[in-house]
């Protein structure tokens, strides 16, 4: 089990707070938790929210010593953080413990030093307000998230939500990932703005007239999908479902269909010894060449090389996913 401490520094975001706890808590590996979250704070009790409530939190910043990953919630107070949060940063950073922060926490690792010379990211209200502050640190202002070395940084809101979806992802692989977004009702994993990723993360969904069109199609991947199979499933033509597609999801229907069968291919690496022509038949991408190229120009690694880099199979893993069907 990997113990995750949370930070929240008066006044906290309780949206950003809960968010850790939800999806971690939903991460389960073999039928056991995946993850021990802890909340605390740099004064254990009452801690006032940026929505006018007290929380009570009970441990203090001691947390920080035992936690496998640290994640800074966002605060409504962005400048001259506590001094101690600073200092238990920065001796979780020496003892390499991945940090991490949701929206404004991102302040808080700036001043602690911990994003000198790295890309970072926050809300992007506040992205101006990062770069003025701390121009040694590269500030990626339109990204959901930004990882470099054991540092990550995500933007406001449900981009928290990406951050620590991407966390379980990397711990424990695409299925547990996706099983957790599935149980907390959230979109699967979303790329950030990591280079090895994507350079152009898919926008939150902003409708629901398409919803069931995109679960049919996510359903088959392994087809030769058209739009006009996806407008004739949708009861409308080609013209409007391209139009409504982009207004809900901020991309064209291809587009999305070519994201999902990236992802999809991911996962079977991740989770597979498929061979790479059946990955490529099962996520609907044709063939291996055609599943080398989108992989690559997603993630900067080839089909096998990702395979080496991202496996969770252990041994005696059953080699064939029934994430193929």
């Amino acid at each position: 089990m990997l113990r995750v401490a949370v930070v929240a520094s008066p006044p906290v975001s309780m949206f950003n707070l809960a968010i850790p706890e939800m999806l971690f808590d939903k991460a389960e590996v073999d039928g056991r938790p995946g993850y021990e979250v802890v909340i605390c704070t740099p004064d254990p009790g009452p801690v006032p929210t940026t929505g006018g409530l007290d929380l009570h939190v009970p441990r203090g910043l001691e947390a920080l010593r035992e936690a496998d990953t640290v994640i800074v919630a966002g605060t409504g107070k962005l400048h001259s953080p506590d001094p101690r949060v600073l200092t238990a940063l920065r001796e979780a950073a020496d003892a390499g413990v991945r940090i991490a922060s949701i929206c404004t926490g991102a302040f808080s690792l700036a001043e602690a030093g911990l994003l000198k010379g790295r890309r970072a990211t926050t809300y992007w209200t506040h992205a101006g307000e990062l770069r003025r502050r701390h121009p040694d640190v590269e500030v990626q202002g339109d990204v959901l998230y930004a990882q470099d070395g054991p540092f990550l940084t995500s933007s406001g809101y449900a981009a928290g939500i990406d951050l620590c979806l991407h966390l379980i992802r990397t711990d424990y692989g695409a299925a547990v990932a996706n099983e957790v977004a599935r149980l907390a009702l959230v979109a699967p994993v979303r790329p950030g703005g990591q280079t090895q990723f994507t350079h152009t993360p898919l926008p939150p969904e902003r409708g629901t007239a398409c919803a069931d069109t995109r679960g049919w199609a996510m359903r088959n991947l392994d087809k030769p999908l058209t739009l006009t199979d996806l407008a004739r499933h949708a009861g409308v033509s080609v013209r409007t479902l391209t139009r409504r597609f982009h207004a809900e999801s901020g991309v064209s229907p291809l587009q999305w269909l070519l994201h999902q069968r990236v992802e999809r291919a991911r996962e079977l690496l991740e989770s597979t010894t498929l061979p790479m022509d059946q990955v490529a038949a099962a996520c609907g991408l044709g063939s291996a060449d055609s599943l080398r190229v989108h992989l690559v120009r997603r993630t900067g690694l080839t089909p096998s090389a990702y395979r080496a880099q991202f496996t969770r199979l252990g041994t005696g893993a059953d080699p064939v996913s029934s994430s193929v069907a």
